[in-house]
């Protein structure tokens, strides 16, 4: 079994949802500013089941998938947890919760890679703040 790479699983949603909803962005959330852009995402992503599972507690929406999943990432699990809180027990709520807080976690530095990629490749063009 090979390790799940939550960081590019999640780089990758990030960017596949940016691409296919980019049109309705409102360009006067951000004004061309990169972190008010960041933030932004982050707020709309955090709930989105596409990309964190967190709007409905699921990201894979099988108990099977989310344990392959954390499966060689419990450290990173370790991390998330104590990022969040330290005292977080989400080992009680399932495997579904666990995956849901590892793509949590991971948000913020997916988003941040994925603007300066697609800035990059001319996608869109934002000014560092």
């Amino acid at each position: 079994m090979n390790t799940y790479d939550y960081r590019a699983e999640v780089k990758n949603d990030v960017k596949d949802w940016i691409l296919n909803n980019i049109g309705w962005i409102p360009t006067e959330i951000f004004q061309g500013d990169r972190d008010e852009l960041a933030d932004w995402l982050n707020e709309n992503l955090w709930t989105d089941d596409s990309v964190t599972g967190n709007g409905s507690g699921s990201y894979t929406f099988s108990t099977f998938d989310a344990e392959e999943y954390i499966c060689h990432n419990l450290d990173l699990l370790a991390e998330a947890c104590e990022e969040f809180g330290g005292n977080m027990d989400v080992l009680k709520d399932g495997a579904e919760a666990c995956d849901v807080t590892i793509r949590c976690y991971l948000l913020g530095g997916a988003i941040s890679e994925v603007i300066e990629e697609l800035e990059n490749e001319g996608f869109f063009d934002v000014e560092e703040a």
